[in-house]
């Protein structure tokens, strides 16, 4: 992937518990966003299942915790 050097304005809060953490504050970050980006797009794609389908019910929901989770006894209860 090609990659492009920008600036942004940090709390310096952040780049201290970051600099704690790793030793590479640009590696960090593009996993930060990367992982952002993938939240957002999935708070669009369910909002828009939503949309089409209406809202999830709580057995739904519990089977994709359970799923999540990996807690095979939630994904039993749920089905």
């Amino acid at each position: 992937m090609a990659t492009k050097k920008i600036t942004i304005t940090v709390p310096e809060e952040l780049v201290e518990a970051a600099r704690g953490l790793t030793d590479n504050i640009s590696g960090f970050a593009t996993e930060a966003l990367a992982s952002r980006i993938r939240r957002e797009l999935l708070a669009e794609d369910l909002r828009r299942h939503q949309e089409e389908h209406g809202a999830f019910t709580e057995e739904e929901l519990a089977e994709a915790f359970a799923r999540l989770t990996g807690d095979d006894e939630a994904e039993q209860e749920a089905a």
